[in-house]
């Protein structure tokens, strides 16, 4: 039998169980915030010009074919857009863009004001990301109150080596820790 150290004892002793259908959905949003996720922006080419929308529920899916995956809540204004859109843009922010993060959550200023550029794809390209997946949409799927928006990637671009990318942990945005030189974040 293994021993857990005390300090797993202590926080398995403050823990808390509850059936996430019966309790408020803030709880349950509360919890998943436990799990720190990256930053990106997910761009298309809209009927009225070029939609962007702040995202952290992107994640690979497979290396072969490479496809990857994001899930837009089906009530978002922008939500048909991307859904109906041959082809979108993943843009994973750096550290020092939490400005342009908020540019594109709900009610920021967007592109506006952003010179236009556009992916191979077609899809509009945010400059100075750590990195951009451009992605021909390979499906849609409805998943209760949103959607998961699976694509295939045509084309990958990669930041400068020390980017270190913006993450989202418990309602907060912040970054790794340099590393100290031991393999470690100092």
């Amino acid at each position: 039998m293994t021993r857990l150290p005390p300090e797993t004892l202590d926080r398995l002793a403050d823990a808390i169980s509850f059936h996430p259908e019966s309790e408020p959905g803030r709880v349950f949003r509360d919890a998943l915030g436990r799990f720190a996720t990256g930053v990106t922006i997910v761009t298309a080419e809209g009927p009225a010009g070029p939609v962007g929308m702040t995202v952290n529920s992107f994640t690979s899916v497979s290396l072969d074919p490479p496809l990857v995956l994001w899930c837009p809540a089906r009530a978002s204004s922008r939500h048909a857009i991307f859904a109906a859109a041959p082809a979108w843009s993943v843009h994973v922010l750096g550290a020092e863009q939490l400005d342009v993060c908020l540019r594109f959550a709900r009610g920021g200023a967007g592109f506006a004001g952003l010179p236009p550029s556009v992916s191979d794809l077609g899809t509009p390209v945010i400059p100075g990301v750590a990195a951009r997946f451009d992605c021909r949409a390979e499906a849609c799927h409805a998943a209760g109150d949103h959607s998961v928006l699976l694509g295939r990637v045509a084309q990958v671009t990669i930041g400068g080596p020390d980017d270190h990318p913006l993450v989202f942990a418990a309602g907060r945005f912040g970054r790794f820790l340099p590393d100290d030189g031991t393999g470690g974040t100092g």
